[in-house]
């Protein structure tokens, strides 16, 4: 596989890891989407400054209103952190 398919394969692979946890193993509840943010994306709560902001992030990702994160959903998130982190290094090799 070229690089960006073992990517893409590795996003499905780490969402899927996570939704499988607990209820419907096709989305993310609250809890495992914490768990996921914690473990894969510990800088994002690191930086984080309220005590529920999981739980903030689940109801801004949640299109459907269904209390859960569907794999779509999840990858709003993994394209707008992408694309945050694009940003940030384009303005370093600017300097």
């Amino acid at each position: 596989m070229s690089d960006l398919e073992t990517g893409m394969a590795l996003v499905i692979s780490v969402f899927d890891q996570y939704a499988c946890c607990e209820g419907k193993k096709d989305t993310l509840s609250k809890g495992e989407l914490k768990a996921l943010i914690e473990k894969e994306l510990p800088g994002l709560i690191k930086n984080a400054k309220g005590k529920d902001e999981c739980g903030q992030l689940l109801k801004d990702l949640d299109e459907n209103k269904d209390n859960e994160v569907d794999f779509k959903e999840f990858m709003i998130l993994v394209a707008a952190l992408t694309c945050l982190g694009h940003e940030r290094f384009q303005q370093t090799c600017k300097k």
